[in-house]
């Protein structure tokens, strides 16, 4: 069996990330959804309600792609989390060259963690390059339409978040 791990905060998950994971969905058997505590980073969205929108959002692609998606939060290094979930590959979406520069070091690191776990790299769709959880946060706080970014239900969650839904 074929598992993929596609890694990310998702805070919150965009029209990107679901590009992303309706690809990815058509490689592997099962692709885990790993959602990152990752404390540091501040989210706006608590774990719990990143999970809802991803379990939500995926349960359409699911179905249309036929390849199981589960939702998994973790907070452990990447590596060990593409074991805990049985994964032989992770999956990372690529926007821009300074995201591969990233990625490079990322993989070179992983590699050297445990060999046996590939990293497989999807170019995000010409329409979706420009899209990060952050800028949306930034557009929707700044009054900005925020609907060509985003689902209908995860555009509602954000401007609930932020006092206007």
């Amino acid at each position: 069996m074929r598992i993929g791990l596609y890694p990310g905060t998702f805070d919150p998950v965009t029209l990107g990330h679901l590009d992303i994971i309706a690809r990815a969905s058509a490689l592997v058997d099962r692709l885990v959804i790993g959602v990152a505590i990752n404390r540091d980073k501040g989210p706006l969205f608590s774990l719990e309600e990143r999970v809802e929108m991803l379990e939500a959002e995926c349960a359409a692609l699911q179905e249309k792609h036929g390849c199981e998606i589960v939702v998994h939060p973790f907070e452990n290094l990447l590596i060990h989390c593409a074991r805990d979930v049985g994964a032989n590959v992770i999956i990372r979406g690529l926007r821009a060259v300074a995201d591969f520069e990233y990625e490079f070091q990322m993989v070179g690191m992983n590699r050297a963690l445990d060999a046996s776990v590939e990293t497989v790299f999807l170019m995000a769709d010409a329409r979706r390059q420009a899209i990060a959880s952050k800028l949306v946060k930034e557009i929707a706080r700044l009054d900005g339409d925020v609907s060509r970014f985003v689902t209908p239900a995860v555009k509602d969650r954000l401007l609930a978040k932020l006092g206007r839904g």
